[in-house]
């Protein structure tokens, strides 16, 4: 026999049983009637898109992932906060073309990374406004890869240590210089 207090249980929604929407945090977004910027990392890229919640679903206006780089002559790595931040300049441009001007940052689950933030600090140097604190936006000097630089030589100079070894080590030498000139590609309109 059933008693009233088991049928006001409620099984709560499949993806929030996942642990992979909190629910009311995606309702105070979509309330905000402004098109979302999600940014979410893989294992091996970062992907950012602006999303127009509507009564129907969610409609995609612009995706970039970070693999686009590549087109540009980016020789670094994917997922990096230089990476990071050239992705979010890239998708800034390309949603300054569609008459985007003001996004407010979806930042999933995992709010605390700061390549997420060099997104953020992307998007908004390539004109777009995103209201966020600037206390949470990495420093020149992270957006630039001046610790990875540093690391790369700290690294390099121990014959038994095997980073880097995928990418172009000669990149990491020269890192805030490249970063720069891709960062300028992006800005004059070149694409790949």
């Amino acid at each position: 026999m059933c008693t009233s207090a088991a049928l006001l249980k409620r099984t709560p929604p499949k993806r929030r049983r996942m642990g992979l929407t909190n629910y009311r945090k995606r309702l105070k977004l979509v309330k905000s009637g402004l098109p979302r910027l999600v940014i979410r990392r893989t294992n091996r890229y970062i992907i950012v898109q602006a999303v127009q919640s509507l009564y129907g679903g969610d409609r995609t206006l612009v995706t970039t992932v970070s693999k686009e780089l590549r087109k540009l002559g980016w020789r670094g790595g994917l997922k990096n906060t230089p990476a990071a931040y050239l992705t979010g300049i890239l998708a800034g441009t390309r949603m300054k073309a569609l008459g985007i001007e003001r996004l407010i940052a979806d930042l999933g689950l995992f709010p605390k990374a700061s390549r997420l933030y060099a997104v953020i600090k992307g998007v908004i140097d390539a004109g777009v406004e995103v209201p966020v604190g600037e206390g949470v936006l990495p420093p020149e000097d992270r957006i630039k890869g001046t610790h990875i630089r540093q690391y790369f030589e700290r690294v390099s100079q121990s014959p038994s240590m095997k980073a880097f070894t995928k990418v172009d080590k000669d990149v990491y030498s020269r890192l805030e210089e490249h970063v720069e000139e891709i960062k300028q590609k992006i800005l004059s309109g070149v694409s790949g």
